[in-house]
This record gives C-alpha cells, sequence and structure tokens, in this order.
C-alpha cells in the first residue's frame, strides 16, 4: 500500500504502486488521457506495530478501478466506512458497503480482486498482518480464503471518528494499534470454524429467538457480547453458530432487517433523516447509501402509496 497523503491518483500513480506492492490494476474506462486522474483524495499509512500495517483510505472514485493484490499476507482485513466495494477470490464473492468489513488470506495463484466503483466517496480502512506470532494469531489453514463480516455498531462510529483525526499525530497512532487489535478480535475467523458441528435444539431454538427478536425490533442498538450473554454462548460461538443455521452473518441480519424496516416506514411518510434515526443508523448519509445499495433506489425515490 502507498506510504504518502496525495490529492490525485492517476493510473501511473497505480502503477507505481503496483510495481511496488505487488497489485495489478485495470481502470474501467481505460480510454481517457493517461494523466487524467482515476481518483481523488487522501491514502495514509499509519505506523504500527512491526507485524501489522494500517492504512486509511478516503477518496472519490472517477473511474471505476480493479485492483489485483497477487503478494500475499498472513490474513487482509478491510472495512468499508463510506462507499461500497465488490470483491473476488476464486470461487467466492462477495459485496460490500458501508459498515461491511472482510478478512482474506490469497498468494499469486488465488490473487484477491477488488473492484471499486465510480463513487463520489470511498472510505475505508485497511490492516495488512505481516506475521501472525507476535499476536499469537491464528494461521490460515488453507491457501486462500474469505471471510465477510458486519462491523458493530459501536466500532463502526468509532472507526468513523478516528477517521476524522489527523493521522500522523502520535496520540492517534495508539488510538489505530488499539482500533487494529480490535479489528483482527472480529474479523479473523474461528480457528475450528471449518468443523461446523451440529447444532443443538437448545442452539436453533436460542438462535431461532434472537433472529426473530432482531426482526421485530431491528432498530434497537445491538451489542454481540450482550447477545451472545442472553444466548449463554462466547462471542464466536454465537458469530459461528448463526452462520451456520442462516447462512448469513448476525450483523447483515440486523441491517437487513433495518433497511426492510426503513422502506415501509418510507412508504408510509416519514423523512429520510426520521426513517434513518428510527431504524437504528447513525447518519442520513450512511443509511442512504446503505438503502441504494439494496434497493437500487435512493430513499428520496421512495413515494409513499396514494
Amino acid at each position: 500500500m502507498p506510504r504518502a497523503a496525495v490529492n490525485a491518483i492517476t493510473p501511473h500513480t497505480l502503477a507505481q504502486w503496483g510495481q511496488r506492492f505487488g497489485i495489478r490494476y485495470r481502470i474501467d474506462d481505460a480510454s481517457g488521457a493517461a494523466a487524467a486522474p482515476v481518483a481523488r483524495g487522501e491514502v495514509h499509512d499509519v505506523r504500527l506495530f512491526d507485524s501489522l500495517h494500517l492504512t486509511l483510505s478516503d477518496l472519490e472514485v472517477e473511474r471505476g478501478y480493479t485492483s489485483s493484490s497477487i503478494q500475499g499476507v498472513p490474513w487482509f482485513v478491510s472495512v468499508v466506512l463510506e462507499g461500497e466495494v465488490s470483491l473476488t477470490l476464486g470461487q467466492q464473492t462477495l459485496a460490500l458497503g458501508a459498515g461491511d468489513g472482510f478478512c482474506a488470506h490469497f498468494d499469486a495463484a488465488q490473487p484477491l480482486v477488488v473492484h471499486q466503483p465510480r463513487q463520489r466517496r470511498l472510505k475505508t480502512v485497511n490492516l495488512a498482518v505481516l506475521a501472525t506470532a507476535p499476536f499469537a494469531l491464528p494461521a490460515p489453514t488453507s491457501t486462500s480464503a474469505l471471510y465477510g463480516w458486519s462491523l458493530p455498531p459501536s466500532l463502526y462510529q468509532t472507526l468513523m471518528q478516528a477517521a476524522c483525526e489527523p493521522a500522523s499525530a502520535w496520540r492517534q497512532r495508539l488510538v489505530w494499534q488499539g482500533l487494529a487489535l480490535q479489528l483482527l478480535g472480529h474479523a479473523l475467523p474461528d480457528t475450528d470454524e471449518t468443523a461446523a458441528p451440529q447444532l443443538s435444539r437448545r442452539d436453533r431454538a436460542c438462535l431461532s429467538a434472537l433472529h426473530e427478536r432482531i426482526r421485530r425490533d431491528p432498530g434497537a442498538e445491538y451489542c454481540l457480547s450482550a447477545l451472545a450473554r442472553d444466548a449463554a454462548m462466547s462471542t464466536s460461538s454465537l458469530r459461528q453458530k448463526f452462520r451456520q443455521l442462516y447462512g448469513d452473518t448476525l450483523f447483515t441480519h440486523v441491517r437487513r432487517c433495518r433497511l426492510d424496516q426503513a422502506r415501509r416506514y418510507l412508504e408510509q411518510g416519514y423523512s429520510v433523516q426520521q426513517t434513518a434515526h428510527a431504524c437504528g443508523f447513525k447518519h442520513a448519509t450512511n443509511f442512504a447509501t446503505a438503502f441504494k445499495r439494496a434497493f437500487g433506489v435512493s430513499p428520496h425515490g421512495v413515494r409513499s402509496p396514494r
């Protein structure tokens, strides 16, 4: 990843980054001038521990582009604070919006391919784990792996606030050290998740009750540790078993239920701001981005029935 803040990212900039960091770039619209910007904004490195490399990106993407990362690391974690991306690793694909993240392990044989479409704002936090031993992190068990997850609302808000502060300040480096460890704690998969144990009758009953609770009251503030305590499970066990039973992460279900409720509220004549607040979204702009991604229309485009 680049090590300096920039205002304009051109094809030449991407080529330099690619040579240095083992990334291939392809611009969607390559017919424009070679020096024309692909994106504008800032990319910052935040110096953490020797084994962790954090990059903050805040861009306006003027021409969509695709990056293929062929220089593998034990783990790569990324979260989207604003905007959207889509990614592919082998036969796995994911589409991410604001509040979503992924964790991946890849190599030259199966590169991680990420598409950044044209958009007014794409704000991300990227964390490369260069070595697992210093933090006793689990080592990848396969040559490639891709895991999607959703940020807990409290962590999302903390990341948004931290990303607004000057990244070079020494105090901010300490903040990002702590946040990097939190990201790893939430994003890295359980080492035994491939075992997929059978769910007990009690597990199914608890998960069903939780699933229905979220469906009935999606706007409530949900905390993974509190939900796990209610279900008498560890947080990792709850995440694993919920996904095993329903095929989605816990907070993907929360987001989907919130957006379904939001559409109903908009159809009833609620304003966008009222709807966002009632459905558990802290910021109307993030709500609007998630809504359009889910339904293909902005919240302002929803009309109450006559």
